[in-house]
């Protein structure tokens, strides 16, 4: 499984050649100072080295390093999706513990929760890239964390309340399914290739949702909220959906908003982290859906 140590050293290199270019020596002098202070423990950085990091950058994330006399390293070939493999990484938190023994440590403040990755991340950046069958377990915890393998033909990642999930063609059934990628384990990219449905597209399928959930048969409804002027300050700067359009905002009053989109449970969820305030206006069947919650919960906590 790749680890911090070589996801830092990759993303450092990402960070160094992205639009430019860069001499052997400057890129050798950066990389070795960069893992020193990341890794005070590690043995150096060499130009081997540093040809093994150009050899996963090509063959994980489809980046090409050249070098061109007279200028230096470059970036030859750089994925459409580079920036997504770079968010991944970042989002995972997977190098936070570089700063424990650094003078960074008084200045960055990490998140204390973290989701957990137990997968090794190259396999899913190659098994999206080739387009090739991933097979991995995965932990179900709706039903007592029961363990199941699966064979998936991977179509795109998919971010959503800080986890990650891989969006993929479920072998066994044939339907498309999310998967979070923080419940997988033992995977493995399969040399079998699929052809990808090219009508698939990764910017609409959740358009009209919120978080992971997108069952074709939910309709897209029309969601008024209200909220006091502090809570409604926040759901201004942070808009609940892409379709959020304000209908009145007064300091005395509060914000009302109109979404149209489909009320799934991650929605739902969303909705009762501003409880404190929130008013829903329409639908009612949502308005009557918060308001159980809200009295289960009063009633466990009365």
């Amino acid at each position: 499984m790749a680890n911090a140590f070589h996801l830092k050293r990759i993303s450092l290199l990402m960070n160094i050649l992205d639009g430019r270019y860069v001499s052997k020596e400057e890129l050798l002098d950066y990389m070795q100072n960069q893992v020193y202070a990341s890794f005070p423990e590690s043995t150096g950085y060499s130009l081997r080295t540093l040809q093994r990091d150009f050899k996963t950058l090509r063959e994980s994330f489809g980046i090409d390093v050249r070098y061109k006399e007279g200028y230096g390293y470059h970036i030859a070939e750089n994925l459409p999706d580079t920036e997504g493999y770079m968010a991944l990484l970042q989002s995972f938190e997977i190098l936070n513990s570089i700063y424990s023994d650094s003078v960074m440590q008084k200045y960055v403040v990490p998140e204390h929760r973290r989701v957990k990755v137990n997968v090794d991340l190259t396999d899913i950046f190659v098994s999206l890239k080739d387009g090739r069958h991933l097979k991995f377990d995965y932990h179900n915890v709706r039903y007592g964390d029961h363990v199941s393998q699966k064979e998936v033909q991977p179509y795109f990642l998919k971010e959503s309340q800080h986890r990650w999930y891989l969006v993929g063609v479920d072998v066994m059934d044939g339907v498309m399914k999310c998967f979070a990628v923080d419940r997988m384990s033992l995977s493995e990219a399969l040399a079998q290739k699929f052809d990808r449905d090219e009508s698939v597209d990764a910017k609409t399928m959740f358009r009209e949702s919120f978080g992971i959930w997108n069952d074709p048969d939910d309709p897209v409804e029309e969601v008024i909220l209200h909220y006091d002027s502090l809570d409604g300050a926040f759901v201004k700067t942070f808009p609940l959906h892409e379709t959020q359009q304000i209908l009145s905002d007064d300091p005395r009053t509060g914000l009302t908003v109109r979404l149209d989109l489909k009320i799934t449970n991650d929605f739902v969820m969303e909705l009762l982290s501003r409880s404190r305030s929130l008013e829903v206006l329409a639908p009612m069947h949502l308005r009557e859906r918060v308001k159980k919650v809200f009295d289960a919960a009063s009633e466990r906590n009365k």
